[in-house]
């Protein structure tokens, strides 16, 4: 019942269900009144019918059968019928209504009402008299729950009808809904690009107006977050023309000192060094998030990739008395961009490196999974300080610095995991982080056995 839809379905339905056993019990009560007051020819007839097979029955069975008869007739009839003797009591010892008692005092004054009395009159072998009257009073609520054939077909139908009808419209309120929140899952992946309004048709009513304010709100979030990427992209390009001249100038005036000012010289060859690795990887993540980046369709053999990024970065962290391993691994063969592929595995193997302790190492392990579908799971685990756990969504944004405990001189500039998290994306992948009980912290890729190269 926390679904908006049943919510509104099941009121609707209740409501309509209620309503419609009302006007079908008003109704039917205020008909069977009117038969009572205006003595329609059906009822007379109906009367007629049911005097004859009285009066069959008596000549038969006499007044025990008329009795057992009687019964019958009260069990399945919504408007009891009464066999009144001349005293003014009834077959079965029922209590007349004030409505019979009127009818016998008018007959008694002289005055005739509806059919003749002769017509509506059981005579008994023994001489005994009996009259049928129809009391339109005795119907009472409770003969009518005792009786549900006489409303039960009107009440089905009304059932089924009002089913269908209100599951209709709480689907047509709700479904626009689902596609809201469709969409929104799309943005929150990453994709600015889908839209409602589309999906709705002609539909002009207030969902519509909430639809066509969600697509133009998309709309200026997808040209706001493309202009951030170009500019990104056109300032790092514009930056590497100055950047490589700066280091040309740097060379010319290594010549012409002549070791004078050495030191001050390599510390702008380092930051130079490091301006350019920044502008690199800002070119890289601006073509990721553009979409310009085309993901090659080539066979990758991911254990083999691993071999290499663990040997590459475990031979830099050896002159830091660090090391990097590779704990488990099982064949495995995928569809994708094998460069994309090992820059990604790169940028989070060295992010974890800058971060171990010293004296331990960053281990790798490469799984086949099933849960939720089946995929190869990638883990690199180091044993640094961790991360704040209200931190962990955030690490794969772009220059996240997740504050002293991992935030040291380091080089790093917050890039590297949002270029491998872009990376992973474009593979079909997910990737995320959390911190060991232990100590230190675990990044998961996980990649689909089948996997198509998506775009994010």
């Amino acid at each position: 019942m926390h679904s908006l839809f049943w919510k509104m379905f099941l009121s609707f339905w209740v409501a309509l269900i209620l309503f419609s056993g009302a006007t079908l019990f008003t109704t039917s009560h205020y008909l069977e009144h009117t038969q009572r007051e205006n003595a329609v020819s059906s009822l007379h007839e109906r009367l007629l019918l049911r005097v004859a097979e009285a009066q069959h029955i008596a000549d038969r069975e006499d007044v025990d059968g008329l009795k057992q008869w009687l019964r019958e007739l009260d069990r399945s009839e919504l408007v009891p019928l009464l066999l009144v003797d001349s005293a003014g009591v009834d077959l079965l010892g029922r209590p007349l209504s004030a409505s019979v008692n009127e009818r016998l005092a008018r007959e008694a004054r002289g005055h005739r009402h509806g059919v003749s009395r002769s017509r509506l009159t059981i005579r008994l072998p023994d001489k005994r008299e009996f009259r049928l009257f129809p009391d339109f009073q005795g119907v009472t609520l409770g003969r009518v729950l005792a009786r549900p054939r006489v409303l039960a077909l009107p009440l089905i139908l009304a059932t089924l009808t009002g089913g269908l009808v209100c599951f209709l419209l709480a689907r047509s309120l709700t479904a626009p809904l689902g596609r809201l929140r469709r969409a929104a899952e799309i943005y929150a992946a990453g994709d600015l690009s889908a839209r409602v309004t589309p999906s709705l048709g002609g539909r002009r009513d207030e969902i519509a107006d909430l639809a066509r304010a969600f697509d133009h709100m998309a709309q200026r979030l997808e040209e706001i977050m493309n202009s951030q990427r170009r500019l990104v992209g056109d300032v790092s390009h514009e930056l590497r023309s100055p950047l490589a001249r700066l280091q040309v100038a740097l060379g010319l005036a290594r010549q012409r000192t002549e070791g004078r000012g050495a030191t001050e010289l390599d510390r702008i060859e380092r930051e130079a060094e490091r301006l350019n690795e920044l502008i690199g990887q800002l070119l890289s993540l601006a073509k990721l998030e553009s979409g310009v980046t085309e993901v090659a369709r080539q066979s990758v053999d991911l254990m083999e990739m691993l071999e290499g990024v663990v040997s590459d970065a475990d031979f830099e962290a050896r002159a830091q008395h660090r090391r990097v391993t590779l704990a488990s691994s099982v064949p495995a063969i995928i569809t994708g961009d094998a460069r994309l592929l090992q820059s990604a595995l790169d940028n989070i193997v060295r992010n974890a490196l800058r971060y171990t302790a010293d004296g331990t190492q960053v281990s790798l392990s490469l799984a086949r999974h099933s849960t939720p579908t089946e995929h190869w799971h990638i883990a690199i685990r180091d044993h640094g300080p961790g991360v704040p756990e209200a931190m962990l969504s955030q690490l794969f944004e772009p220059f996240v610095r997740v504050g002293d405990a991992r935030d040291r001189a380091s080089g790093g500039y917050g890039l590297g995991l949002a270029i491998a998290q872009r990376a992973i994306r474009l593979h079909a992948g997910e990737i995320s982080a959390r911190n060991e009980p232990e100590g230190g912290l675990t990044v998961d890729v996980r990649l689909p056995i089948a996997n198509p190269a998506a775009s994010t």
